[in-house]
């Protein structure tokens, strides 16, 4: 059986691999995006465990939500989280203004903005201190449950992130390596700079993505499991909500909705990776090690920029460029998150 399965693991990799590259060098079209991710995928992706047995992992990890679930508590909850995120940026604005002035606080808050320099972005980071704490709060005053719970057992949740990052870390990695992405990356922060941030940075990382697979993937699926039992509800239903938050009125209204339909695609394989491992680990380690790419080696010219060693040459003003880069992108997600599914039945068949 092991042998089976390793074996398919190794075709599952080649294969996306092989889809990673054929998008790298032929930027599809949001239409071609299924033909070109679907390839062997379904053969591979059966559910690995029965939603209604009561000890499947996913089971386990929503049972701690199982004694309060009422709706109005999560109402409740909800607006807790936002009033505890917003206040966490407040409180962030506020020692600014307490340690530098209010001229400094101004000048920080239009950085924050911009995001475009170094410590911009690390303060954008810091604000979703206040996402990640407002998930804890909300459990353990309003549902009577542990603040840990959100993540599911925690020995669980670091190895699952180990797994997540270091898959996803190391296919973009050799990707980056091996791939040409069909643009020059522009030279944007000193490598020397860009070391000394990094420390700063990675932990920035790890707040950031934190805060959004525990609101999402942690809070608010097990809250919304606990009460429906249709994954409509407790998986599409968050996914829809994360990606319409990245919703930009700025840009044009193609690229705008074609975000939110990528970052939509990667909260339901998110909650997906969730449900098969009973915590929120792989899912935040493909998050981290997928933004850490994004934001520190390659980024998109214009906000957010402000760490990365390299930029693109080109802006979200240039629709006719991302359009099929965002829908390029969207097929890698799906690769990513097939190869994370063996890697998970691999290893959950040594244990």
């Amino acid at each position: 059986r092991l042998g089976r399965l390793v074996l398919s693991t190794g075709r599952l990799v080649i294969g996306s691999l092989l889809t990673y590259s054929w998008a790298k060098q032929y930027p599809p079209r949001f239409g071609q995006t299924s033909a070109i991710a679907a390839p062997g995928l379904i053969a591979y992706l059966t559910p690995m465990t029965d939603l209604t047995h009561p000890n499947s992992p996913h089971a386990r990890f929503v049972a701690p939500a199982q004694s309060h679930p009422h709706l109005w508590r999560l109402l409740v909850g909800i607006m807790l989280i936002i009033a505890v995120y917003f206040g966490g940026i407040l409180a962030l604005l506020g020692v600014i203004w307490a340690s530098a002035g209010f001229d400094a606080m101004v000048i920080w808050s239009a950085r924050l903005t911009a995001g475009n320099t170094p410590g911009a972005v690390l303060l954008v980071l810091a604000t979703f201190s206040g996402m990640a704490i407002g998930p804890m709060i909300a459990a353990k005053v309003l549902h009577k449950r542990a603040a840990a719970t959100v993540f599911g057992p925690w020995r669980g949740v670091l190895r699952s992130f180990g797994l997540g990052a270091g898959v996803v870390g190391a296919i973009i990695g050799l990707s980056i390596l091996l791939i040409d992405p069909g643009y020059i990356p522009v030279p944007n922060v000193a490598t020397s700079v860009w070391l000394m941030f990094l420390p700063l940075a990675l932990v920035g990382l790890l707040i950031q993505t934190g805060a959004e697979e525990i609101l999402f993937r942690g809070y608010l699926q097990q809250q919304l499991a606990a009460r429906f039992r249709s994954p409509l509800i407790w998986a599409v239903l968050p996914s829809a909500i994360f990606g319409l938050l990245h919703f930009n009125a700025s840009a044009d209204a193609s690229i705008a909705w074609l975000t939110v339909a990528a970052t939509g695609l990667f909260g339901l394989l998110a909650a997906d990776l969730t449900r098969v491992t009973g915590n929120i680990g792989v899912a935040w380690g493909f998050h981290f090690a997928n933004n850490a790419f994004a934001l520190l080696i390659v980024a998109l010219d214009g906000p957010l920029s402000g760490l990365a060693l390299y930029t693109t040459p080109f802006t979200a003003a240039d629709t006719a460029t991302l359009l099929p880069l965002i829908a390029r992108d969207m097929a890698v997600t799906l690769s990513l998150w097939a190869v994370l599914r063996v890697a998970i039945r691999v290893t959950t068949s040594r244990t």
